[in-house]
């Protein structure tokens, strides 16, 4: 049988993500460097390596970024109070957080003023998740494991809603969805879809050809989760083994015994060069039998952010003047 690849198709960069790696990159343009980012601006090595040659500084905190200075906050989303210890130390901000990230924390918001009890499913320690909290942390109770979906209490089981971290897997965040529900039948779904459709569509693509693969290679990085989640959705979807890598040489070989049909995606972080190389690589060592498998076509984007917007348009006007 001839060795091949099946490609997902959409894989990598979703809009959120393209918008907050090109901000950096605009911002460094604009401003020159260093600029600041605080935490990392998307969980991928080799964006955040790429953006550090070129004069990004990387910090856990806004409190580590010298009074007056720049600061870029990340695509997953930071809280009021980070904001506020921005504003404190008189940072200059470029607020990167993907839309459809802030649009749950607008209703973390929301529900908060109506005075419910609001269940955010995720994961523990995730920066998203961090950040919604943040919004109402005297109404958001984090939900992540089976055993929080079971001890969770609920001041009036009537005014209770869930919303979710956007790069969950749909089946996992249903999973607790449906636990909660046996407990609180009366909890409300969000308003809209919280998880985001690169999540989605990335999981959906891999559905479609893991059944017909050996092996499934996923580029991402290890603290990505929507990354990581692939890899589960692949093996779940009968794939016989998956892998997550950062890079082509980070491949076992060993992975390719007995291996007709390899399976490659990325997670929604990952720049493309890093799966063209992971190509290359497949290709070299007789995979070079390339098949595409589209699942959906993304015609999603978004603008930069409004403060980056204003300082493009200034240094357009002082070009033309001069």
């Amino acid at each position: 049988m001839t060795k091949r690849v099946l490609l997902a198709k959409p894989r990598g960069y979703c809009a959120g993500v393209d918008r907050a790696v090109v901000t950096v990159e605009k911002a460094l343009e604009t401003y020159g460097a260093p600029v600041y980012v605080r935490k990392e601006i998307v969980h991928n090595k080799h964006v955040v390596e790429t953006l550090t040659e070129r004069g990004a500084i990387f910090v856990d905190e806004a409190d580590e970024v010298p009074e007056g200075a720049l600061v870029v906050f990340s695509a997953h989303g930071v809280s009021p109070a980070v904001h506020d210890q921005a504003a404190a130390r008189q940072l200059r901000t470029i607020d990167a957080t993907c839309p459809l990230v802030t649009k749950v924390h607008q209703e973390a918001k929301r529900f908060a003023r109506d005075d419910y009890d609001i269940l955010l499913i995720g994961h523990e320690g995730h920066e998203e998740v961090e950040g919604t909290a943040g919004e109402a942390p005297e109404h958001v109770q984090l939900v992540d494991t089976a055993e929080d979906a079971a001890n969770v209490t609920v001041r009036d089981p009537s005014k209770v809603v869930w919303l979710s971290q956007t790069t969950l897997s749909v089946d996992e965040t249903m999973v607790r969805v449906n636990q909660l529900k046996s407990r609180f039948p009366e909890l409300q779904n969000p308003p809209s879809d919280d998880i985001c459709y690169a999540t989605q569509n990335r999981q959906v693509a891999v559905k479609a050809m893991a059944p017909e693969c050996d092996l499934v290679l996923v580029v991402g990085s290890q603290n990505s989760s929507n990354s990581k989640r692939l890899v589960e959705v692949a093996l779940q979807a009968g794939a016989r083994a998956s892998y997550l890598v950062d890079y082509a040489r980070e491949v076992d070989e060993t992975w390719l015994d007995g291996v007709v049909t390899v399976g490659v995606t990325s997670g929604a972080s990952v720049p493309d060069i890093l799966v063209m190389d992971l190509l290359s690589w497949l290709a070299d060592r007789g995979f070079a039998d390339v098949q595409e498998v589209t699942t959906a076509n993304e015609k999603v984007s978004f603008a930069l952010p409004r403060e980056l917007r204003k300082a493009l348009k200034d240094n357009d006007l002082l070009g033309s003047v001069r």
